[in-house]
């Protein structure tokens, strides 16, 4: 290295790929332009990383930084930047790889253009694609690039959680002048399933799954590319910054195993109850099942390494375990170590897919050797006892809904003040879907156009998905369908109770009656629903007589729901103007049996039941 220093410093953010490591210093090591540093920035990762790394930092160009616990991308690139000593910097992050002409080619190309502040080259992608610029659908990534540094710094964790580094860096990179493209391909994005960005993105990724991949302990704001803006630190301020609630004299420790789901805060009503709550986590969920460390607080982690001497110095009273097909694994492996813990299993969505997922065994295991069962309705209860007969009666059962909302959103804004609604204004019904439109087919909306009824889709990133549909609707319904983005839990009531009703799941059922041919749409209650009770709104579903269908049953039971065979019929029933003012008062008056407050103090008795047959 010249006396006066590097001509451009490599910077390495790293976290957990020891595997990939040696790779990209070998592409940097065979670079025909040798005048470098590489700058490793360490961002918390376990001993293998610094290992494997050992041997190459007796190469003096080499420079190795270690950030006790992982920070995320934009601080290790900011200790990177500090650290540089080149007037350029490059990116080398430890799963990519760079061809032998890449510096080279990149400082031709800074040096072709004076004025341009970053160049960027080719990059090999996605397997055997290839790109002469910017890869379509993605900013650049880091591995094309070389800049002249500047006082610019990366967007840290603390400001933003995005995979979109247009965002992160390389808009304030562009008030220093032009971006100027080689051409020429020079290196290479290395695609592998757990490349940042797609941690990152819905639905597959998501911010539950980031914070498990990256053990974020703070509440985020996150937005990917592909999604909605999340603001937990917001959402979650006045319960976070609340003081725990002091233990009861008989209160109990509950170690939370698994996955919340939606509405994970519900289980403060436990808290807030004076129990003592741990979490356990599955480690590899999905975009909405949510995992800690829970932004909302009030919950103690327990590690997943270590967890079983973790349990036996807490010495809890009960496993509460839940709650999706995802979490089927990772809570058998829990029961199957359980150190003596009364174990409760709380199973929502869905024993079909679990057959599909090769977890069916393991499922059944769980039911047969837990101590308490809890079933999401008496339907899901019922047909477990078709597949395992008496399952129901070997242990101790409850029936609870498994994602019920914390009763806080119930109340937001002025208590008990519903909004006007659309059809008090324009004489028109208004129906309105939150999420995704199952089993509302273009023809369906077309045939509430011709009934000259409206339909609300709300899910900004739902309605990205479903692109296709609402096109074939436009064709059919434009004066009919409405697009609206996504509403977060403190403007369900103010937001939804614009509606006249809101509409689940609608489909045929096929059972006749018999449990045996019911299917996961016959058994489930829709996440939507509570959404909708919430605002005070009737439930919309096909009828199906002679079927059993849960959410039918219990819409039925409450009298909270239209059931009709076509459009038709349905706008017969919204024109009856004072059934439907009857319907939203009895739907008001019964908000409450949806909320998961309401059922803690049951589901605590539950568990002191199961406590005491151990």
């Amino acid at each position: 290295m010249p006396a006066d220093g590097p001509r451009v410093s490599v910077l390495m953010p790293t976290f957990d790929q020891a595997q990939f490591i040696r790779r990209a210093i070998a592409s940097l090591l065979a670079q025909t332009m040798t005048c470098w540093e590489l700058v490793i920035v360490d961002d918390g990762s376990d001993s293998a990383t610094y290992a494997t790394l050992a041997p190459y930092l007796e190469d003096r160009r080499l420079r190795y930084e270690r950030l006790d616990s992982n920070q995320g991308l934009g601080a290790a690139l900011n200790r990177g930047l500090a650290c540089a000593r080149a007037p350029l910097i490059a990116y080398l992050p430890s799963d990519d790889v760079f061809y032998p002409d890449h510096l080279a080619k990149l400082i031709e190309c800074l040096e072709r253009h004076p004025n341009a502040a970053l160049a960027y080259a080719g990059v090999r992608h996605h397997a055997n694609r290839f790109g002469r610029g910017q890869i379509e659908g993605f900013a650049l990534q880091l591995v094309q690039v070389m800049h002249r540094l500047t006082s610019d710094r990366w967007l840290e964790r603390g400001e933003l959680v995005t995979d979109d580094l247009d965002r992160m860096f390389w808009a304030a990179l562009r008030s220093n002048g032009a971006f100027a493209s080689t051409g020429v391909v020079s290196c290479e994005w290395v695609d592998h399933p757990h490349q940042r960005h797609k941690v990152i993105q819905e639905p597959i990724g998501g911010i539950n799954l980031y914070r498990a991949r990256y053990g974020a302990r703070e509440p985020l704001r996150y937005h990917s590319t592909v999604g909605n803006r999340i603001d937990e630190v917001a959402h979650y301020r006045r319960v976070r910054e609340r003081p725990d609630t002091p233990s009861a004299s008989d209160g109990l420790k509950i170690v939370l195993v698994g996955e919340l789901a939606y509405n994970p805060e519900r289980v403060l009503a436990l808290e807030e109850l004076g129990h003592t709550l741990y979490g356990l986590w599955t480690p590899n969920p999905y975009g909405f099942n949510t995992i800690g460390p829970l932004p909302f607080g009030h919950v103690e982690e327990i590690p997943r390494k270590g967890w079983r001497e973790a349990l036996q110095r807490i010495r809890p009273d009960v496993i509460y375990a839940q709650l999706n097909w995802q979490a089927v694994a990772f809570v058998h492996e829990v029961l199957s170590n359980n150190p003596g813990v009364p174990f409760v299993w709380h199973f929502k969505e869905g024993p079909q897919i679990c057959l599909e997922k090769g977890v069916w065994s393991k499922l059944i295991d769980i039911y047969t050797r837990c101590d308490g069962q809890i079933f999401i309705n008496p339907e899901m209860r019922d047909w477990f006892d078709t597949v395992v007969p008496g399952l129901s009666s070997c242990h101790p059962t409850l029936i609870l809904d498994g994602d019920l909302p914390k009763q806080d959103w119930f109340t937001q804004g002025v208590p008990g003040e519903r909004s006007r609604r659309l059809s008090a204004v324009d004489g028109q019904h208004h129906t309105v879907v939150p999420g995704r439109p199952i089993g509302l087919h273009p023809w369906i909306v077309g045939e509430l156009a011709e009934q000259d009824i409206h339909l609300h889709f709300y899910g900004d990133f739902t309605q990205g998905q479903w692109h296709a549909w609402i096109e074939k609707v436009r064709r059919l319904a434009a004066d009919h369908i409405h697009l609206h983005p996504n509403v977060d839990q403190d403007r369900w009531v103010a937001e939804f109770s614009q509606y006249d009703a809101g509409w689940l799941h609608f489909f045929p059922s096929r059972n006749e009656g018999d449990l045996h041919q019911a299917d996961f749409n016959d058994l489930n209650y829709p996440a939507r629903m509570t959404t909708l009770v919430a605002a005070g709104l009737p439930l919309l579903q096909r009828d199906n007589p002679g079927a059993i269908v849960a959410s039918q049953s219990i819409a039925r039971e409450l009298d909270i729901g239209l059931f009709f065979m076509d459009m038709a019929e349905l706008r017969t029933q919204l024109d009856d103007q004072a059934r439907m003012a009857a319907l939203h008062d009895n739907v008001w008056r019964q908000r409450e049996l949806f909320t998961f407050d309401y059922h803690a103090e049951r589901l605590v008795n539950f568990f002191r039941e199961v406590i005491g047959q151990r």
